[in-house]
């Protein structure tokens, strides 16, 4: 029997290959790639950009004002729906698809699945060099797209027709491994872009999908089991992979069950609410000192999802080398980190066998009772930074717990880079799970805006609140508009230091003298200058506050929530007064120095370093 085909360009293959895809939602039946983000340019315009308008109905593309905002809102998207649908990006070849490589080392950092497609440079070369086209003399197959493969987990470049009825599959497939999730990326060149190919009718075949859930090897759960039930004062570190697995309920029955305190990493957070009893609170360097104290004297730590970065471990200067890891990871990478003792499987489901194989085994507690003594200091360390002290401006803290205070457990808050991670990272509490954005995989600048706009189109209920210091706002700024365009409304509270205030605090922290962060200490005759960050926003079409006083602040929330349309908040905001984290931090400070100032912050991180853990 003869196959049925249908002749078909192979960039309409692959928008009907993406159509196809589907998955299952909370119940509902699905698209797996629910839209795209997209700026048009001649390398994919004419084919790849024909058929999305043609298959406008069921893939929509959502228009970008800057390729790497797109692709920031394109992860943010798979944060807040955890990693349960994928966007698409896609972008002309040369600038187009270079500004969208920071984006993929964002999704590659914080493994989110995004699929990325660029336009390509002839594949026959006949026409070289094209407009856009960066030459290597001696590597011709060489093009800017080659800049993707470090960012991604899956990179290829279709220089035939036939070629996507197998590097689509896999690409997907990439994309749904929940050890080895990440970015996608496609090279089209434009050439094969338009070329026509007899495709099978059965590659477009409706496709559900359902992530797989590896469990675990009885060797490896046996020895995890042993670990535990020997365990005098055990621990769990919840990372982001608790919510990629949706294993918030089970983590919390886990720990309620055998009395074991769970701290949670910036990708961790909202693992448990705030008010779940064995809720110990942010551990690492943006964490807290009293939850930090949990994990300094725990004998084995159960690491869920995790991937144990430095922000986490204090530079694994948090831990004490007799401390013993269990690390239950889909990602095997993971799992044996500093000689974890492995347990790899899915999230959820490791954690529903852990708990049947040790049935009624419970941890003394006394060690549960002390880790509910060290919560206690946390709240009042906590409700004395949000406080209000009557000074104006405010405090970072006091804003958050301003914002906090308004929101529901239907909200989502949202921030990334600079001195907010750490404020948020500690003074909020979380109502509800999965409501939590931070991205401090790559600490991405510019991530706060649009990353709250692709938040907002995963999350059909509440306010997406965005909380962005003014140095990123500068960076990236005009999915303000997109969010205004697309009807994806979010809450901006732009807090104004005047300048890039944390990094600041570690120049001079580390004996440097202040330089190039603050306007005040910028190079240049404009340095009086400041920008009128309500008059920017309203420019793009927000609803705008500029606030002079915490009540002003309630009020600006209170309307900004009853707005129908994406709302700023500008407040400024104290440059010095942080929160302080409850971790060692490593940084690259000089071995020698004519400033005495350096030498001794040399001298303090050498200190700091005799307490690293051995990296095997």
């Amino acid at each position: 029997m003869a196959i049925k085909t249908i002749r078909i360009t192979t960039a309409e293959a692959l928008v009907r290959y993406l159509i196809a895809q589907r998955t299952i939602v909370d119940g509902t039946n699905v698209p797996l790639f629910p839209g795209a983000h997209g700026i048009f340019g001649h390398g994919n315009v004419t084919s790849l950009g024909h058929s999305l308008e043609t298959h406008r109905d069921t893939l929509p593309v959502w228009r970008g004002q800057n390729e790497q905002g797109m692709g920031l809102a394109a992860a943010a998207f798979a944060k807040a729906s955890r990693r349960q649908q994928i966007m698409v990006c896609t972008t002309s070849i040369g600038p187009g698809a270079t500004n969208m490589v920071t984006a993929a080392g964002v999704a590659m950092s914080n493994r989110l699945p995004v699929l990325f497609i660029a336009g390509d440079t002839f594949t026959t070369r006949l026409p070289d060099p094209v407009l856009q086209q960066v030459e290597h003399f001696g590597v011709p197959s060489t093009t800017v797209n080659d800049a993707f493969r470090p960012v991604v987990r899956y990179w290829d470049r279709i220089t035939h027709p036939a070629q996507i009825l197998s590097s689509l599959p896999q690409a997907v497939a990439t994309m749904l491994d929940p050890g080895d999730c990440g970015p996608a990326f496609i090279g089209l060149p434009q050439d094969v872009a338009a070329d026509a190919f007899d495709y099978p009718e059965s590659f477009f075949e409706t496709t559900i999908h359902e992530s797989p859930r590896p469990r675990p090897d009885r060797g490896q759960l046996a020895r995890a089991v042993e670990m535990l039930r020997s365990a005098k004062r055990p621990a769990i570190i919840a990372g982001g992979g608790v919510h990629y697995s949706r294993a918030e309920a089970e983590l919390a029955a886990f720990a309620d069950k055998h009395g074991i305190p769970v701290v949670e990493t910036v990708a961790g957070k909202s693992s448990l609410v705030a008010s779940h009893p064995r809720y110990a609170g942010p551990v690492g360097v943006t964490g807290a000192e009293a939850a930090n104290a949990v994990v300094r004297d725990a004998d084995v730590i159960l690491a869920v999802g995790t991937r144990l970065e430095d922000f986490t471990t204090g530079s694994w200067t948090l831990f004490p080398a007799e401390t013993h890891f269990i690390g239950l990871n889909a990602a095997r990478f993971d799992a044996i980190k500093h000689r974890s003792t492995p347990l790899v499987a899915d999230a959820r489901e490791g954690l529903i066998e852990l708990g049947e194989a040790l049935e009624d085994w419970s941890t003394d507690t006394s060690w549960t009772e002390n880790a509910t003594r060290l919560r206690g200091e946390l709240d009042v360390f906590v409700n004395g930074r949000i406080a209000d002290d009557g000074v104006w401006p405010p405090s970072y803290a006091q804003l958050v717990g301003l914002v906090h205070n308004s929101a529901t457990e239907e909200d989502y808050v949202l921030t990334a880079a600079g001195g907010l991670p750490g404020e948020l990272n500690i003074n909020w509490m979380s109502k509800a799970v999965a409501s939590f954005d931070c991205e401090y995989g790559y600490s991405c600048m510019g991530y706060e805006i649009s990353g709250a706009w692709g938040a907002a189109m995963a999350r059909p209920r509440g306010e997406v609140f965005a909380m962005v210091g003014d140095g990123s706002y500068l960076m990236m700024n005009s999915d303000i508009y997109a969010s205004v365009l697309s009807g994806h409304k979010m809450i901006l509270v732009v807090c104004d230091n005047e300048g890039y205030a944390v990094i600041e605090r570690l120049q001079t922290s580390q004996g440097g003298a202040s330089y190039n962060n603050m306007l005040s200490d910028s190079v240049g005759t404009g340095t009086g200058a400041r920008v009128d960050f309500a008059a920017h926003a309203a420019s793009m079409g927000a609803v705008t506050f500029e606030v002079h006083s915490l009540a002003e602040f309630a009020d600006a929330l209170t309307k900004a929530r009853q707005a129908t349309s994406t709302a700023v908040i500008v407040t400024k905001v104290r440059a010095k007064d942080f929160t302080e984290g409850g971790a060692f931090w490593q940084v690259g400070v000089p071995e020698v120095s004519e400033r005495a100032s350096v030498t001794a912050a040399r001298a303090s991180m050498d200190k700091g370093l005799k307490d690293q853990r051995p990296g095997i």
